[in-house]
Formats: C-alpha cells, structure tokens, sequence
C-alpha cells in the first residue's frame, strides 16, 4: 500500500496511511444509496450494497451486491447469514419508502407497507448485524426533516414523516444502549434531495441537492462523523424552519 507523508514543518513528517473500510449501505439500487455506494468504491473502500433491484451494482468493482426486500424478515435473516464478512466499520441506513398519500386515503396496510421498510427492516437489519459492526464502528441512519420536531409538514405525509420521526427516537436510543461499548450510532434528518422516490411522490418538484451532490457528504460523514457526535440528529437542509 502507498505510503503518504505530511509535513508538519522542516524536518518533520508523520505518516499518513489510508485506511481501507467496509461499508454496508441500504437502498443501494439507485438515488442516494448508488451515488453514496459508487463514491464509496471508487474512493478504495469496500463496499457490501443491498437493494431489492441490484442490476445498477452487478460488475462494480469494489462494491458486492446482495438482492434483499427489508420488508422482509426472512430475506434479512438469510442475508446475514449469507455475509462472509468478518467485520463491518461502517452501516449505512439508507433504505427508504415513500408514499404522498392523504391520512383518509390511508389505511392499515399502507401504514404497515412503510413501516416495514423505513422502521421495521431497519430495525431488524441492524439488530442481526451488530456482532458483525466494529465497536468503533458508525452506524447513520437516513431520516428526514419531516420527522423533526418543529419542522415544516405537509399534507400527505402522515405515513412517511411519522416514520422517519420513529427512526430519529431509534437512533437516540441505540446510542444510549451502546455509549459504553460502541457501535455509534448518529441521524440525518434530509430535507429534498432529487431522487426518482421523490418525482414519483411529488411530480414536478425540483429539490435544491441531487443524490450525488449529497452523496459526498454522506460518505465523508459516515466515515469521520462518529468522532464527534453520538446519538445525534443532524439536520441536513438548506431551509427552515
């Protein structure tokens, strides 16, 4: 492996190495997850992606595709099952349903349908592979500013923010439950970003960030932002409130 060297004055160096990690990202199929799982690839590190449709991620090198609906019990317990990897440093929630869908025009099996993505799946997912997760391990959960306390809601998105407001409490307590032993555990709460899972929920709107723009703070988050925060909701939105 290259070695790098920075100086720090004349005569003066320290060694620099750069450390390969592993990654497990959710949702990688396309949107945030594929630019986050390319970025991540292309940067050296190895990359473990699931998605329900994994035909964007056959033949990438340095990324493993696994074919897994979260919605799933049984295919994320035949998943981990099936992963040879010893150890994950870091897991990427990333994973998302998404309907625009009025509280009278939904019923009890909407609820359940994106529940079990956006806060079931997740849950269960992170559970099996927690023996796999390095105690200096970051996991990021992918929520939403609807989900924030105070924040703007909309009509339609009862079913979706309510959810990601389950998956910011989620986090805050994993971290609690771990802060002696690691892994961390951090949110970030997305306002808009371009993705298909948003122009087929709100057909028309333009978002200010594009899935790769974000991507490079996702990555670079979720590599170095466990050295800072523990148990915290990072609000990632250029609007307020």
């Amino acid at each position: 492996m290259p070695k790098k060297y920075t100086r720090l004055c004349a005569g003066f160096f320290i060694f620099r190495e750069k450390q390969v990690k592993t990654l497990l990202i959710t949702g990688a199929g396309k949107g945030i997850g594929l630019s986050t799982a390319l970025l991540a690839a292309k940067a050296g590190h190895k990359v473990i992606a699931i998605s329900r449709n994994i035909s964007a991620l056959n033949q990438v090198e340095g990324i493993t595709p696994y074919a897994v609906d979260l919605s799933n019990e049984n295919e994320i317990t035949a998943f981990v099952n099936a992963l040879e990897v010893e150890v994950i440093d870091v897991l990427i929630n990333n994973a998302g349903a998404l309907t625009n869908t009025s509280f009278e025009g939904s019923d009890f099996k909407l609820f359940e349908k994106i529940y079990k993505v956006n806060v079931f799946g997740l849950a269960e997912l992170t559970r099996q592979l927690l023996p796999k997760i390095s105690k200096a391990g970051h996991v990021v959960n992918i929520s939403s500013m609807g989900g924030i306390q105070g924040s703007a809601k909309f009509p339609g998105l009862s079913i979706y923010s309510s959810s990601k407001g389950a998956v910011i409490t989620l986090t805050e307590l994993w971290a609690e439950e771990y802060k002696e032993t690691g892994p961390r555990f951090n949110a970030l709460a997305l306002g808009a970003v371009q993705t298909q899972m948003l122009v087929d929920a709100f057909p028309g709107f333009q978002a200010p960030v594009t899935a790769d723009e974000f991507a490079h703070y996702l990555l670079d988050f979720s590599l170095q932002g466990h050295r800072y925060y523990n148990g915290k909701v990072l609000q990632v939105s250029s609007s307020t409130p």
